[in-house]
Formats: structure tokens, sequence, C-alpha cells
């Protein structure tokens, strides 16, 4: 196993699903020297970040960013719009959905999780894992809440430990179609910039989000999208809130500020990488997720393994989870992969642990890096003694043969 002081020869293959590697022109960015927070030419690197992300959501509303990670989005997200023992209903798709219920519990919220039930040969303790919302059971969820009890509907867009991508439209039908007033908030940290999302169209009035997936920046910056019923509902939540309360910050972000100290250096890598997405066209970007994605899809299925989203329209563009046979620790492939060939894969979470591994797909690289990744893989199931009933490499170049 390598040190942290090990200097092996060439890249290291950053696979995992986030931090994604970090391209070199915004490394550069924030090795620029820091500026005073407070002085003129800082208010324009605000202005241009705020309104850059407002695009990047598809919003013309408030976006709100934090010196944070995505786990302090969720939680200003909530604590922004409700107030100690309001009932919020949260989907259960994997185990980051799982986390966002456990901090809304912590918080004194009334959080419901559900899922509808599905039976599976593979992972029975979690058979609902390999699925995304479905957007029924919560319209049949809310149409029983006939004293409108429920505050908020709170879903997962794209399930980073699962590989699952929900519709998000669905959901925001299926609390229309019970004509329920409960707000919809949303959890892209791992879809933004890599996966379709427009905030406004889809009627989410908070989207959460982070900067190490699609972005393609070191952790460190989250984000709330807002609506104006967000805002409306942020004036009487009464769940204590300080640092994380939108009012102040949205009133300076006006005029390009914050009221505490901004992380500068990452905000000059972020604009770099908001140019580099609009520069090639978000409509680009994401078709090159969603044709990255099906080659290693392909790679998986010609290697005769199940992939850990059984329904192929929620196949995520931003990763891929591969169910490892009954008796193959996935978590000891994964350190076989990354000792032989300095290759990181994403572990299994929570009731995958062990049963699962999870190929990244997202940000800064390309049709070639996919492929090393896809040889690594299938040479360290080959080291483990797992049977492959074909080649993934050769499956995976091929899609990306016939696609560009």
């Amino acid at each position: 196993m390598l040190s942290l002081n090990s200097h092996p020869t060439g890249n290291h293959f950053l696979q995992i699903p986030g931090p994604s590697p970090v391209p070199d022109r915004l490394l550069r960015a924030m090795s620029l020297p820091t500026i005073d927070h407070r002085g003129p030419e800082f208010a324009q690197l605000g202005r241009r970040v705020i309104e850059g992300m407002q695009r990047i959501f598809g919003t013309a509303q408030p976006v709100v960013i934090y010196p944070a990670s995505g786990t302090g989005a969720w939680e200003a997200a909530l604590c922004n719009t409700l107030s100690p023992g309001d009932k919020v209903l949260m989907y259960e798709t994997g185990h980051f959905a799982s986390l966002w219920h456990r901090m809304a519990t912590r918080l004194g919220l009334d959080a419901e999780l559900i899922a509808a039930p599905r039976a599976d040969e593979w992972l029975p303790q979690a058979g609902h894992w390999r699925h995304g919302v479905d957007a029924d059971f919560i319209e049949a969820r809310l149409r029983e809440d006939t004293q409108g009890r429920i505050c908020a509907v709170c879903v997962v867009h794209n399930e980073t430990s699962t590989g699952v991508t929900s519709d998000i439209r669905a959901v925001r039908a299926a609390i229309d179609a019970a004509r329920h007033p409960a707000l919809l908030i949303v959890d892209t940290i791992s879809g933004l910039a890599s996966a379709d999302y427009r905030h406004d169209e889809w009627g989410v009035d908070v989207t959460v989000s982070g900067s190490q997936k699609g972005l393609m920046l070191p952790p460190g910056i989250s984000f709330n999208a807002l609506s104006q019923r967000a805002l409306e509902a942020s004036r009487a939540a009464r769940l204590p809130r300080a640092y994380w309360d939108w009012e102040e910050i949205v009133a300076m972000n006006s005029t390009g500020y914050w009221p505490s100290t901004p992380n500068t250096n990452l905000l000059y890598a972020l604009a770099e990488a908001i140019e580099m997405l609009e520069a090639e066209g978000l409509d680009h970007v994401f078709a090159r997720h969603q044709r990255w994605a099906a080659g290693v899809r392909a790679a998986v299925t010609a290697w005769g393994l199940p992939i850990q989203c059984a329904d192929a329209r929620c196949h995520s563009p931003v990763l891929t989870g591969v169910i490892t046979p009954a008796g193959v620790d996935a978590d000891a492939l994964r350190r076989v992969i990354h000792a032989r060939f300095d290759l990181s894969l994403g572990t299994g979470l929570g009731k995958l642990k062990g049963r699962m591994f999870r190929m990244g797909h997202l940000g800064n690289i390309n049709d070639l890096t996919l492929i090393a990744m896809v040889a690594g893989v299938e040479m360290g199931l080959r080291i483990q003694g797992v049977p492959l009933a074909g080649s993934g490499v050769e499956a995976a170049m091929q899609v990306f043969r016939e696609t560009h």
C-alpha cells in the first residue's frame, strides 16, 4: 500500500464519484494571490460567480454560496425553511438520502423516510437502493396528508452511493397533482454540471449542491439555489440559524460581498469552472457525461456483473455502481486495484459496504481516462479470480468508437 509520502510514476487515476479530478486551469487560478474580500476587485468576482451559478442552476432567483461542504448546504436548506417539529417527507434512494434524513431528525424535525418496497436477489437488505424516486408513491403519501402537515418533500437527484438519478420533474408533478403546499427541496450535489438540472423550470424550491463533483473544484464550496416560496418560508421558519441564514447573505450578495469571510481562492477557481462549462455549452457537457456512462455500463455488462441501478431509465451519467459476486469483498478488490494500478474507486456505503464498488465518470476526464479505468478494474477482477463473461475494455471502446 502506498504511503502519503510515496511518489509513484505517472498520474493517479482518481475515479471516485467526487471529489473529481481538478483541471490545471483551476489549480492555477487557486494559486493567485488572495485579495481583500472587502475591496472593489472582490465585488467583481463575487457578482461574477453568483450570476454564473444562477445560469448553471437554471434560475433567475438567488443562489447562496457557502464556504462549506455539501453537508452544510443540506443543513442550510432545512434550517432556513422549517421550524422545530415540522413534518418532512424524505425518500430513501441510498446512503446520502439516509444521512440527510438523520440530519433532519437531529435538527428536531419530524422526518418520515419512505421508499417503495423492492425485492432484490443480490441485495435483499437494500433492494430499494437500486431504484429512483417513485413519484407515484410520493403523490399517494401526500394525498393521505389531508391536514397539510407535511411542510417539505426532500429528494436526492443523483444518489452518489448507488448511481441512480431520479426524475425531479415527476416529483414536482406529483406534489402538484396532490394539490399539496409542501416545498420541494432537492440534493443535486453530485448531479450539478454533469446531469441536466433546471431549478426554475422544474419548480424546485431549494436546490443543494457542492463544488467537488461536476464543477471540478476541490471540496469547500456549497450552494443553496432558492425560489420565492423558499424565501417566504424562511421568514417564518424558527429552526435556529445564524451562519446559515439566507437573509443577510442574499442582501450582501447584491453588492458582490458576503457577511462572513468567503473562500476567495476557491471562488477564483469557481469563476474559471463556470467559464469552462459555458464555453463548451451545458447541453454538450450533459451529452458527454451520458456517452461516458454508456461506455462504462457496456463494460460492466460485458463482464457479466450486475449494475447497482436496476432501472435503465435512472442510470446516472456521473457514476456506475457495480455489484460483486457473492463471496467477493468489493473493498478488498478496490485495495488490490489501488495498490497495483494507482487507481481509486468509490467504496460501497452503508448497506452496500463490501458488496459493490463505484466507478466515477465525471468532470475533467476523457475517453482514454475511462478506457484506462475500465482496464484497471478488469485486471483487478481477474487478479481476484472473479470470472468474467467478456472484455469490458472492448465493449467500452466500441461505444466510444461508434459515438462522438
